[in-house]
């Protein structure tokens, strides 16, 4: 529904623009010299021209932050793995000073043991 009156308002400006804007005006564009153009085509051309180039630019940055959060949850993950590892080292070495403090043969029984 909101796009419906989205489009309804936007509508409603061209039409304004093409109808007192109706003019035949000449671009100069470098080398190239168009003439007789209604200025309401170039007043809608230079507002596409412009949408698009925001576009490119917010496709650029949405690129780069993609990018970055990339590298980011690869680093978060590599650490993650450190941690799980030292976990289980430590987990060893609890295992191994209960050993040495009973001073007997047989192994704890853990059900956690690795």
């Amino acid at each position: 529904m909101l796009m419906l009156i989205l489009f309804l308002i936007v509508g409603s400006i061209l039409v304004y623009i093409s109808r007192y804007n109706f003019m035949p005006v000449s671009v100069n564009l470098g080398p190239y010299v168009f003439s007789n153009i209604p200025l309401f085509y170039v007043i809608i051309g230079s507002l596409l021209t412009g949408l698009m180039l925001s576009y490119l630019v917010f496709l650029v940055y949405a690129i780069s932050h993609s990018l970055t959060l990339r590298s980011k949850n690869k680093e978060i993950k590599k650490n993650k793995d450190e941690v799980l590892e030292l976990t289980k080292r430590v987990h060893q070495l609890e295992l191994e000073k209960e050993k040495l403090k009973t001073n007997s043969g047989n192994e704890p029984k853990d059900p956690n043991a690795l």
